[in-house]
């Protein structure tokens, strides 16, 4: 009969088994070397047949225990592929879930890389997927480069506007019932820069963000949840 636990437990001793095979390894000792002479190894200070057996001993340990391990990661991977969460945006298994939680923070990741590269240059490389902050990204740095544009144009109209108006009211002549100030208006009126935004960038991409935002916040709380009642088989 297999044993039961619920996936929490199993990431915890995952993670703990993680641990303990790696400090395993690490204090495993499989070869010594010793003078023809004497019986106890130089390094272990065990006679042969006791280096021999603790050895057979700590190699059988570290086995069994990444077997554990590979039967709880079989285990968790197998119920991530078939358990679903809810969330507002729609139904996703948990692997689903994850690797979209993954995708989704991988702009963060990105930063946090980006730093660490300023002070080890070259010291990890990254592929970036954060595909909806990068959209986000982009239309609002679009709206603001226009926008600021615009407006600069739309100034540098104003002044030519304006040294229009000083050299009409200027000439030794009275304002005619043709109102040549007019003309200034419709100069105005046809060169006036104006922003080109069907999608409307700015709410896009704010809205964008939200839903970035909302997801993550509801895949971490709809996994948590998910792994505190769900039961899995260590075969």
């Amino acid at each position: 009969m297999a044993e039961k636990m619920l996936v929490t437990q199993a990431l915890d001793e995952r993670d703990l088994l993680r641990k303990k095979i790696n400090q395993k390894i690490e204090e495993f000792q499989c070869v010594d070397y010793a003078r023809n002479n004497e019986e106890k190894g130089i390094d272990s200070k065990r006679s042969r047949e006791e280096f021999a057996s603790e050895a057979r001993a700590a190699y059988q340990q570290i086995m069994d225990l990444i077997a554990r391990y590979q039967r709880i990661e079989t285990a968790i991977i197998a119920s991530n592929a078939s358990t679903v969460i809810k969330t507002s945006y729609g139904e996703y298994t948990v692997a689903a879930a994850i690797a979209l939680r993954n995708r989704l923070r991988e702009k963060k990741e990105k930063q946090k890389l980006f730093v660490e590269n300023l002070r080890n240059p070259g010291a990890k490389p990254y592929k970036e997927a954060g595909f909806e902050e990068n959209l986000a990204e982009k239309m609002a740095a679009q709206y603001h480069t226009a926008q600021k544009a615009a407006n600069e144009k739309n100034k540098s109209l104003e002044e030519q506007a304006e040294t229009m108006r000083l050299s009409i009211l200027g000439k030794d002549t009275k304002v005619r019932d043709d109102k040549p100030l007019a003309v200034v208006d419709a100069y105005i009126s046809e060169n006036r820069t104006e922003l080109m935004d069907p999608l409307g960038a700015m709410k896009l991409a704010e809205e964008l963000r939200t839903k970035t935002a909302t997801l993550l916040k509801e895949i971490d709380t709809q996994i948590k949840i998910s792994n505190a009642t769900t039961l899995i088989g260590i075969g």
